[in-house]
């Protein structure tokens, strides 16, 4: 049915529901299981705040991509976990809902498992959730969980 499916992790319960039913049917379907957590560039709002304070001087992009490679990690230690053995995880920068349907078109996912509610913003009250885009975006099935 199923050979490689696609988890949306931003670690939040929705996503580790998501993440539990993506590894029984990965499972089921001997298929493979990646793990692809998405982090948003820093705004101009945060970058001013950067500025007032010089004695924190670190990027804010790097500090945002490793805590993504953090959350990605501990989406792979829970898919091995739930019975996977060969978990991949990936971290991308972007617009969350696009990057997660390029990311499955272009590395040929055919099933994309993803949360109800993540970790959204403000934004996502107002414009709708990630779940919801990507349910608009994918070319290929999404089982929201």
């Amino acid at each position: 049915m199923f050979t490689s499916i696609l988890v949306p992790f931003d670690g939040s319960q929705g996503a580790e529901a998501a993440l539990a039913k993506a590894a029984e049917l990965a499972q089921l379907c001997g298929a493979a299981l990646t793990l692809l957590t998405v982090y948003r560039h820093h705004s101009l709002l945060e970058a001013s705040m950067h500025m007032v304070r010089p004695d924190q001087p670190e990027d804010l992009d790097e500090i945002m991509r490793s805590h993504a490679k953090e959350v990605a990690e501990r989406g792979k230690a829970l898919a091995r976990a739930g019975g996977i053995d060969a978990p991949r995880a990936f971290v991308k920068a972007g617009p969350v809902a696009r990057t997660i349907t390029s990311f499955a078109g272009e590395h040929g996912h055919d099933l994309i498992v993803i949360g109800s509610r993540g970790l959204g913003s403000l934004e996502g009250v107002l414009l709708g959730s990630v779940s919801h885009k990507v349910t608009s975006l994918a070319e290929t099935p999404v089982l929201v969980v």
